[in-house]
């Protein structure tokens, strides 16, 4: 009672597709993450510029 060989190679493409399915969602979540600090360290930025502009405007 021998296993078709379509079946096997059927599992291990769902398997494989599974793995990189993971893999893809991890990056992305990773490259997400990276672009999100960057615009909040760009915001940040420019709350100290702010900060600084009305400092200088009130001690005028």
């Amino acid at each position: 009672m021998a296993i078709p060989m379509w079946v096997i190679a059927v599992v291990a493409g769902i398997v494989i597709s599974a793995f990189m399915a993971v893999k893809t969602g991890k990056e992305e979540r990773e490259q997400e993450m990276e672009s999100i600090e960057r615009e909040g360290e760009i915001y940040m930025k420019r709350l100290e510029r702010e900060k600084e502009n009305r400092e200088r405007s009130l001690e005028a």
